[in-house]
């Protein structure tokens, strides 16, 4: 399929923070229910052992939930990261909540950050979990560009199948998952309730912003021409997709200096 460009709701300054942080824990607990992102483990114990970082920066965070699953993942390979959680529009009743039932090796930055713009005290590699569809391929660049420029790794993981078999699976579960699991998501939200069952605008949103979100996946030949257009020869990039045991795919850029050589 061809990536469209259409908007999503999230994206914007104006759209309620009731309704973005409804959409984010909703899809923290889908993207943990169907463990999205099992199988990137071992691509990204790859660029933790290649430049020796105990520490990943998030960025576009969300809700969290992708970090809470690798997190998990890592810890089963005996490998202990820390993560810091960043965003544009920072989610923190979630992220509190992570950071409470994780012993606090999940953390976060509590101002706004720009993806584009990372303050250089936050050190470690830069991961971006079904994030860079929100970006268009200049700004993509721009981000790319900025980690080269501070020389920190970074990662981009999206996860989802560009077709209108998957496009048409979305329609179909985002409404069941909602009506009977929306009282079980934590943080416990009566707004949570009220914008689901009452005035059904969280799954309304979500839903848009899913089917477009598919609509705008790269695919991993695109992650690595913005890469290699980067002015730097000491830069290692790799690019490919994995899939989940439930089939789903996740397309990744995977990018960090080579330590025997300067930028």
């Amino acid at each position: 399929m061809k990536r469209y460009r259409f908007f999503e709701f999230e994206d914007y300054h104006w759209f309620p923070d009731v309704l973005r942080t409804g959409m984010l824990d909703y899809l923290r607990f889908l993207i943990r229910l169907l463990r999205v992102y099992n199988s990137i483990t071992p691509v990204l114990l790859e660029v933790l052992e290649k430049t020796g970082e105990t520490q990943i920066v998030d960025l576009g965070s969300g809700g969290g939930g992708p970090v809470l699953q690798v997190r998990q993942n890592l810890n089963l390979q005996n490998k202990q990261v820390a993560f810091i959680l960043t965003d544009k529009f920072p989610n923190l009743d979630a992220w509190r909540y992570l950071r409470e039932n994780t012993n606090q090796q999940i953390d976060f930055y509590p101002t706004s950050v720009d993806a584009e713009n990372v303050p250089e005290t936050l050190h470690g590699i830069r991961t971006l979990f079904s994030t860079a569809h929100h970006f268009r391929p200049a700004q993509i660049k721009a981000i790319l560009q900025a980690s080269v420029n501070q020389k920190q790794a970074i990662c981009l993981f999206d996860g989802g199948d560009k077709n209108w078999f998957f496009l048409l699976g979305s329609l179909i579960v985002h409404p069941v998952v909602f009506f009977f699991c929306t009282p079980f998501l934590r943080p416990f939200k009566i707004s949570r309730l009220v914008f689901t069952y009452l005035i059904p605008l969280i799954p309304l949103s979500t839903i848009w912003d899913g089917c477009v979100s598919l609509l705008r996946l790269y695919q991993p030949q695109e992650f690595l021409q913005l890469a290699q257009s980067i002015p730097t020869k000491t830069y290692t990039w790799k690019a490919g997709k994995t899939k989940n045991n439930l089939g789903v795919h996740v397309a990744y850029l995977i990018g960090y200096p080579n330590l025997d050589t300067e930028i």
